[in-house]
């Protein structure tokens, strides 16, 4: 008997989800799920040496190497953006992505690798402003915070070459600037968008040698992350 309960209830259940109409698309919906292809423009400049032990330095200077500057790679990610309209102006947009990049030198270290397979989580919450045109092409601005939180770094081949078996880079607070425009497909919810935000993040990058922290250095990462893809607003 309870067996037979059991099944009926499952059946009843099923039959309500299948009776209940699935979520329409719409231009004016309160909700916006966007598929794109995301590039990841950072600098990766060095701001700052914060601290060098000496006989790293002295090994620098037995090299010739009297201006330290580094430079992170570009890369291209797939991103999953959702976006809520509190009003038909404004909404709330966060982003779920990872992307990798290695750290190369720059200046006297041009050609040498510094640290590899840094994985950044870049967690995103912006505010955004839409302009209504009166048209199915929507423009937007948009501010908020972004925390890059850091996995999986190593030192690189030159780094480790100079002693280096430990590099830490630090996880980073800043801020984010949006732009963008949205165009709707149609009376269904499907539409297209074109995205670009500049961050504004600066994290630390730690080396070190048998335990020991040998340098420590702090980086303009700032990228420009620019996105385009398809969106659903329900």
């Amino acid at each position: 008997m309870r067996k037979v309960t059991v099944l009926a209830a499952a059946l009843a259940t099923g039959a309500a989800a299948l009776a209940t109409p699935a979520l329409a698309g719409s231009p004016d919906g309160k909700v916006q799920v966007k598929l794109l292809a995301t590039g990841v423009l950072p600098d990766g400049g060095i701001d700052a040496v914060r601290s060098i032990d000496p006989a790293l330095a002295g090994t620098l200077a037995g090299m010739g190497v009297t201006d330290v500057d580094a430079k992170a790679n570009d890369n291209v990610v797939p991103t999953v953006a959702v976006e809520y309209f509190v009003t038909k102006a404004f909404s709330v947009e966060t982003i779920c992505c990872f992307t990798q990049h290695h750290v190369n030198g720059a200046a006297d270290l041009a050609g040498t690798r510094l640290v590899d397979h840094v994985l950044i989580l870049p967690a995103t919450i912006t505010a955004k402003f839409h302009l209504d045109t009166g048209g199915p092409l929507k423009p937007y601005l948009g501010a908020g915070p972004a925390l890059f939180v850091v996995f999986d770094e190593k030192p690189g081949s030159t780094a480790r070459a100079l002693g280096v078996d430990r590099v830490k880079m630090s996880n980073s607070l800043g801020v984010a600037l949006q732009g963008g425009i949205d165009l709707a497909l149609g009376t269904k919810g499907y539409g297209l968008s074109l995205d670009a935000k500049k961050y504004f993040i600066e994290p630390t990058a730690t080396f070190y040698a048998d335990g020991a922290k040998v340098l420590k250095t702090r980086h303009d990462l700032n990228p420009w992350v620019v996105s385009a893809g398809l969106s659903y607003r329900f």
